[in-house]
């Protein structure tokens, strides 16, 4: 019998090592290294298909020249969800694999549940479940008045019996929840072990890839915020979702965070009700605050994920600081670039905060990455700073360098129209993202080219 290797995988970046060691030294964590059983020589050489326990002939690749590869359109299938299909790129694709992670009780089994009924009329589903028996699951969607009808369901953790059921019945979908409960008969590690998870998510990948079959993996997070298990999982998949959501909030956002068949950040929302999760047509109106935005220190902008401009409102408070180091506290954009923005108004807008405590906060749990939300935070600061609000529907966008100029943004003419649209009359934008005249109907554009003139406008 051939001898069983062994190796040391990092469960941070998936780097290997031979022998155990206190730190990897690729992404220098330390005690992150899990021992995972290595295949013999004789079933690495065998075909993926024999390895993995289904039948097929597999061809060996030949080499071909890249300008000889005929390009083919990937086929989108539809999961009835609008939202859920924004995400993915414009829906599922054959073969495709698919990591939905989110925190325990955020409504991952719920969505893919819900989207299993709606596809099961179009394409043959099995869902799988680890975690529940098939009486909950079956229970969860009468509760959610889902159809049953053409709805496979199989309570079952090792993979070798999916795969084997899987090829029985052939679906062209296959939903497991949850691959940190999966486990395979080559290694004798506990199921949810570095190992297992890396183990089983390759053979599924691999049958997905072979067969043509779409596959849903959903994932558990740690306490970080991550995918739990090897960080090489989120490596073999073609995309990796997260559901979030505020806590006491019905509101949950889908975020792709890597998606091989189309754009990353992009951004779904969807409203958690006593019949699961419903789509939110018009996001931008749930990030605005219920109230009046005309309150100090409140300043809404237009900010893109993905390819949908969102309006989001950033509040600001600035307050004297009883304490030597005034706090700088940031939720929803870097706290580093809030200490920037604060010394730019100081250096280049003649406004003092050193003494001041200033928390920003864009509303509704949205985290702003990019550099059009500079203007509005400095313009919510000097509201606050100022008690005083802005004029009555007002928004604004734009980066701020660090001389002082206001310098454009991307999409700048896609952002107005959205304003226009939720009734906002007045903008300040970069000089170079202004409209020609009449571009935006309805709309007053301020195009500025330094601070001075943005914080002039805004507090007219």
């Amino acid at each position: 019998m051939a001898k069983t290797r062994s190796a040391y995988v990092c469960s941070e970046c998936g780097a290997e090592y031979s022998k155990w060691q206190g730190q990897c030294t690729e992404c220098g964590v330390w005690n992150v290294l899990s021992e995972i059983v290595l295949e013999t020589a004789a079933a690495a050489k065998a075909p993926a298909s024999r390895r993995s326990g289904w039948a097929g002939k597999v061809e060996a690749p030949q080499i071909t020249a890249l300008k000889d590869v005929q390009q083919t359109e990937h086929l989108r299938v539809s999961t009835g969800i609008g939202e859920f299909d924004r995400v993915l790129g414009g829906g599922l694709v054959e073969g495709a694999v698919v990591l939905v992670g989110g925190d325990p009780g955020i409504g991952k089994s719920t969505l893919l549940l819900q989207a299993v009924a709606k596809m099961a009329g179009t394409l043959p589903v099995l869902y799988v479940t680890g975690e529940e028996s098939l009486s909950q699951v079956a229970g969860r969607a009468v509760r959610l008045d889902l159809p049953l009808e053409g709805i496979n369901a199989l309570a079952e953790t090792g993979v070798e019996n999916i795969l084997q059921h899987a090829m029985k019945s052939k679906p062209k979908l296959i939903v497991a929840d949850s691959v940190q409960t999966l486990w395979t008969e080559a290694l004798t590690a506990a199921p949810g072990s570095v190992s297992q998870v890396r183990e089983s998510a390759a053979r599924l990948v691999r049958f997905a890839k072979e067969t043509g079959t779409a596959v849903f993996l959903v994932g558990h997070v740690t306490k970080e915020g991550g995918i739990a298990g090897p960080r090489v999982l989120e490596h073999m998949v073609d995309a990796v979702l997260y559901f979030e959501g505020e806590s006491g909030s019905r509101f949950r956002i889908l975020r792709a965070f890597k998606n091989r068949f189309g754009a990353v950040n992009e951004l779904g929302v969807f409203a958690m009700g006593e019949k699961g999760l419903k789509e939110v047509p018009n996001p931008s109106a749930i990030f605005l605050s219920g109230g009046s935005t005309r309150q100090p220190g409140s300043c809404v902008m237009v900010t893109r994920e993905g390819t949908r401009p969102l309006l989001v409102e950033v509040q600001a408070l600035v307050d004297s600081s009883p304490l030597s180091n005034p706090r700088r506290v940031a939720v929803g954009l870097e706290q580093n670039r809030l200490a920037m923005l604060l010394a730019v108004l100081h250096r280049h807008g003649g406004v003092l905060v050193g003494d001041q405590d200033v928390f920003v906060n864009v509303v509704g749990g949205i985290r702003v990455q990019e550099t059009a939300v500079d203007l509005p935070v400095l313009l919510a600061v000097l509201s606050s700073l100022q008690d005083r609000p802005l004029a009555e529907k007002t928004i604004a966008f734009g980066e701020v360098g660090l001389s002082g100029e206001i310098r454009p943004v991307p999409n700048g003419e896609d952002r107005l129209r959205e304003a226009a649209t939720h009734g906002f009359k007045r903008a300040i934008v970069p000089k170079a993202n202004a409209p020609k005249a009449g571009a935006v109907k309805g709309m007053e554009v301020i195009a500025v080219e330094r601070l001075s003139q943005a914080l002039e406008a805004a507090m007219e």
